[in-house]
């Protein structure tokens, strides 16, 4: 029974811990979603700002990010030809060996293989003949390879070639500048001329946005030329410590953004919104579903605290639970074990409560039935003692030794109902285990045979004694053990015509001790023989000489289950009556046979 619980205890433990899983897991993912949404958005704008920026170095990094090399199988997303197009820049990758496996927009003047020295010169010079280049090292996967992001650098080539035809000590001869003037001013662009402190010593072509340079100003529209509206190429004279810079407005280009990034955020924040409206669904579920039944429980216990067990659910409640077909309703499925084992407690505490009102009527009709049984023989004493007070009568002998006599039987008589009732709340306080002690069975029970065996009174009673082979020691008090066989032995005389053959028998089978009481008296009939250990249960006989209080085989009971025992009973009507006591055996050193010894 034990064993059954527990499986049924761990069966719903896993359903529902299954269940809490699940949710546990669409919220753990509704989280992770929401986090992944939030990290691609930074890198979605982080991205765009970089891009924006135009420094080669930020566009190569976030090129390089969603580029896919496989061998010299390279695929770029359809939309960086475009802006890369747009910005002027060229694009080239090279693999370990130094050979182009891939190019876009490369003009005619850059190779398509390299060598290493030609690679290392133009990364640290950032040069490759009239261009700007940029260089990014990539190694995945055991795969090598170089990106070049070049530019073609049309005002630095320009500069240069000013400064060479028109410098003199870093500044502009005033015999040059009309000539240089008409030069700047044909490709649209400023040139000036700055002095160490940054102020503007000489001015060309179109108006500068400047009067000078403060010390972060160049820098800024270096690194962060999204951010200015002009473009700048500088040559620095360290002779004259001159600064020569071309200005050219730049042009209002559309914002760049990254289609990939921006999908995958789309995907993700979609995702996002599905995870959540399932996550909201799966809670408003959860409540309906655990909710539901857990109000079932509360009305039903309810109604088990006002004592109806036989009606916990209402056949409403029940059509609810249950289809037709008797089968658990999807809502109610996964608690059908703890339906089943409410429904259970349900029955055994209706169980529990008809036990109790059955003893109680038992009680009461023990009460009556030892009212009845000390009345009796309360009657005859007190008679007696009137008559033997008054003084009226004279009595012989003999009669005043049948009056003592009966005197005596019914004070017996009456002393035993009292002992059996004392004897009764002494086994429920007081376990007869508590002082056991090695008890060789053979010995004892031919002794509690001989006692009946020898008593005058019983002469019209057979008894008969079967003992074991061996020696069979067990574990007992002997004081309680001895009540028991009493109770048993003076039971079937009580309930038996004379003439009754009483049998009692000592076996061993492994590790067990039995002790078996027959007769062959007038048996017992279903009923008495499920209520024969009942407390107080004595049958529909009342007589003193029979039955007494009803607390002999309650008592037996008691004793076999304090010594660790069990007690079974088999009879028919007519066909006599067999009980049979199983008690653990102790290991004995003596195992001598011995024969076997009928009395």
């Amino acid at each position: 029974m034990k064993k059954q619980a527990k499986k049924i205890h761990s069966r719903f433990t896993r359903r529902l811990g299954l269940h809490f899983t699940i949710q546990f897991f669409t919220i753990w993912l509704l989280v992770l979603a929401i986090v992944l949404i939030s990290l691609f958005t930074i890198m979605y704008h982080i991205g765009n700002e970089q891009l924006k920026t135009d420094i080669p170095s930020d566009v190569l990094d976030s090129l390089a990010i969603e580029t896919t090399i496989e061998g010299d199988s390279v695929e770029l997303p359809s939309f960086w030809p475009a802006q890369l197009e747009q910005k002027g820049y060229w694009l080239q990758i090279v693999n370990e060996s130094g050979r182009e496996v891939y190019n876009l927009n490369v003009p005619e003047d850059v190779p398509e293989q390299y060598s290493a020295a030609e690679l290392l010169r133009i990364s640290d010079t950032r040069k490759l003949n009239e261009y700007q280049v940029t260089t990014l090292y990539e190694e995945i996967l055991g795969d090598r390879n170089l990106y070049l992001l070049g530019r073609k650098d049309v005002d630095g080539t320009k500069l240069e070639e000013w400064y060479k035809l028109y410098s003199e000590n870093g500044k502009v001869p005033d015999s040059a500048a009309r000539i240089l003037e008409n030069d700047v001013k044909s490709i649209g662009v400023s040139l000036v001329v700055l002095n160490k402190s940054g102020h503007i010593v000489q001015s060309f072509g179109l108006p500068s946005g400047h009067e000078e340079y403060r010390a972060f100003a160049l820098i800024e529209m270096s690194q962060q030329p999204a951010k200015s509206k002009i473009d700048v190429s500088y040559h620095y004279d360290p002779a004259s410590q001159y600064t020569w810079l071309i200005e050219r407005p730049r042009e209002e280009a559309e914002s760049t953004n990254q289609p990939i990034l921006r999908t995958m955020l789309i995907v993700l924040v979609t995702i996002g919104l599905a995870i959540l409206l399932l996550s909201l669904g799966l809670a408003v579920w959860h409540g309906y579903r655990y909710g539901g039944p857990l109000l079932l429980f509360m009305r039903g216990f309810e109604r088990m605290g006002r004592g109806e067990y036989e009606e916990v659910f209402t056949e409403k409640e029940r059509k609810k639970i249950f289809s037709r077909k008797g089968r658990f309703r999807a809502r109610y499925k996964l608690y059908h074990e703890v339906i089943a084992g409410f429904s259970e407690m349900a029955d055994k505490l209706a169980f529990a409560r008809n036990e109790r009102l059955r003893l109680e009527q038992s009680r009461e009709e023990w009460m009556t039935g030892i009212s009845h049984d000390l009345r009796t023989p309360l009657t005859t004493v007190q008679g007696y003692g009137h008559l033997l007070e008054s003084g009226q009568f004279s009595w012989s002998e003999d009669e005043l030794r049948e009056v003592g006599g009966t005197i005596r039987e019914k004070s017996t008589y009456m002393l035993e109902l009292l002992q059996d009732f004392s004897l009764t709340f002494e086994l429920k306080n007081h376990t007869p285990g508590e002082k056991l002690e090695p008890l060789e069975l053979n010995e004892f029970v031919r002794r509690a045979v001989l006692r009946y065996v020898n008593d005058a009174t019983l002469q019209n009673v057979v008894f008969d004694f079967e003992e074991s082979p061996a020696s069979l020691p067990i574990l007992a008090n002997p004081k309680w053990f001895q009540r028991l066989l009493d109770n048993l032995i003076s039971n079937a005389v009580k309930h038996n015509p004379p003439g009754t053959e009483i049998t009692l028998s000592v076996i061993s089978e492994g590790e067990l001790a039995f002790i078996i009481v027959r007769d062959n008296g007038v048996g017992m009939d279903a009923e008495t023989q499920s209520r024969l250990f009942d407390r107080y249960y004595r049958g529909t006989n009342t007589d003193e000489g029979s039955d007494g209080a009803g607390l002999g085989m309650s008592i037996a009971y008691a004793v076999v289950a304090a010594h660790k025992g069990t007690i079974l009973v088999e009879s028919s009507i007519g066909e006599g009556t067999m009980i049979k006591l199983t008690f653990p055996r102790l290991a004995s050193p003596d195992s001598n046979s011995k024969p076997e010894t009928h009395l």
